[in-house]
C-alpha cells in the first residue's frame, strides 16, 4: 500500500475483496496493519490504524498523528483522521470500522457528531475472534447532537454552507516572516482555500467556523475545516484537519509546509488563531502563517 493511498474507490475495494474470497466488509479489518505503519506517533510509538467503508463502497484508512515539543492534546486520534479522510472526500455516511485497538472514550464522543452514529459498526482487530458490533455497544446513553441541536442543523459529513465571505485583507496579521518563496499570489489563493475550509466547519456549538490552508514547497495546497463536538473537548482544530489532508494528499515531512493561512472571525468565543501558531511554529518554523478575518455574509446557519 503506497503511502499517500489513504482511499480506495468502491471498484478497487470490490476487486481486492474479490481476490481474496472475501466481502469488501470482511476485507476492511485485513487492511488495518498496512494502515497502522502510516501513523506518526512519534511521542508514544504507539501504532494506531484504522480502515473504514463509506456509503459508497469507498474505503477510507485513518492513522494517529502526534507532535514531540507540543501538549499531547495537540495529537490528531486515528478515529479523527479518519472521519476528517471522509469528509475530505465528500463521503456523508460512515457504516463499518475496523480498528487495531478499542476506541478511547474522546473517539466514541467524536463518532456522535455523524448521523445515526450509533449504527456504525465497529471492529476492534487487536481482540481475537471478534465481529462487528455497533458503536452504540461502545457508548450506552450517548451525548450528542441530539441533545444540543435542532434536527435540521446539519451534522458532521453533511454539507455545510456557512456564508462567510472575507471582511477585509488589511486586517490580515503575519505571524512570520521569513522568506520561503510564497509569493503574493500564492497568498490569495491560500487565502480563499482557507475561506473555503471555513464554509465547510462544522461549528454548530460556538457559531466560531474556521478554516486553514497550507502549501507545500511544490505550490500543492490541502485545506481544513475546524469540527466541533458536542462534548467540547473532542473538537479536531482546523490546522490538524488541513495537516490531515496534507498526509492523504502524499505530503512528507511537516518541513515541507511552506505558507498557511487562517480563516476565522475576528470577534468570536472559539478562537483558533493562537493555536495554529503554536502547532505550526513547532513543526514548521519557516512557515509563513497569515490569518485574515471572516463575517457572515448570507442567513445561513453555522
Amino acid at each position: 500500500m503506497e503511502r499517500s493511498k489513504f482511499v480506495i474507490e468502491a471498484s478497487e475495494a470490490e476487486s481486492m475483496a474479490e481476490k481474496a474470497g472475501l466481502t469488501v466488509t470482511e476485507l476492511l479489518p485485513s487492511l488495518v496493519d498496512s494502515a497502522q505503519k502510516l501513523a506518526r506517533p512519534s511521542i508514544s510509538n504507539f501504532y494506531v490504524g484504522t480502515v473504514g467503508l463509506g456509503s459508497s463502497g469507498r474505503i477510507f484508512l485513518g492513522v494517529n498523528l502526534e507532535f514531540p515539543g507540543l501538549p499531547l492534546n495537540h495529537s490528531v486520534h486515528a478515529e479523527q483522521f479518519l472521519i476528517t479522510n471522509l469528509s475530505l472526500n465528500a463521503e456523508t455516511q460512515l457504516r463499518y470500522l475496523a480498528v487495531s485497538a478499542a476506541p478511547c472514550g474522546h473517539c466514541r464522543q467524536f463518532f456522535q457528531e455523524i448521523r445515526d452514529a450509533p449504527d456504525i459498526e465497529v471492529l476492534i482487530t487487536s481482540i481475537p475472534d471478534q465481529d462487528f458490533r455497533p458503536l452504540s455497544e461502545f457508548l450506552p446513553n450517548r451525548f450528542g447532537p441530539d441533545d444540543l441541536l435542532d434536527k435540521e442543523n446539519p451534522l458532521l459529513l453533511e454539507p455545510h454552507s456557512n456564508g462567510l465571505s472575507i471582511v477585509n485583507a488589511m486586517n490580515s496579521q503575519k505571524v512570520n516572516t521569513t522568506c520561503n518563496g510564497v509569493c503574493a499570489c500564492d497568498r490569495d489563493s491560500l487565502k480563499y482555500e482557507a475561506l473555503e475550509a471555513a464554509n465547510k466547519s462544522h461549528a454548530p456549538y460556538s457559531g466560531c467556523p474556521s478554516g486553514v490552508a497550507l502549501m507545500d514547497s511544490k505550490g500543492k495546497v490541502y485545506r481544513g475545516s475546524y469540527m466541533e463536538s458536542a462534548a467540547y473537548n473532542p473538537s479536531l482544530g482546523p490546522v490538524q484537519a488541513a495537516l490531515v489532508a496534507y498526509i492523504v494528499g502524499g505530503g512528507g515531512g511537516y518541513e515541507e509546509i511552506v505558507g498557511a493561512v487562517l480563516v476565522e472571525k475576528e470577534v468570536g468565543m472559539v478562537k483558533q488563531e493562537h493555536t495554529a501558531r503554536l502547532l505550526l511554529n513547532v513543526i514548521s518554523p519557516k512557515c509563513e502563517f497569515r490569518v485574515f478575518y471572516c463575517c457572515l455574509s448570507s442567513k445561513k446557519p453555522y
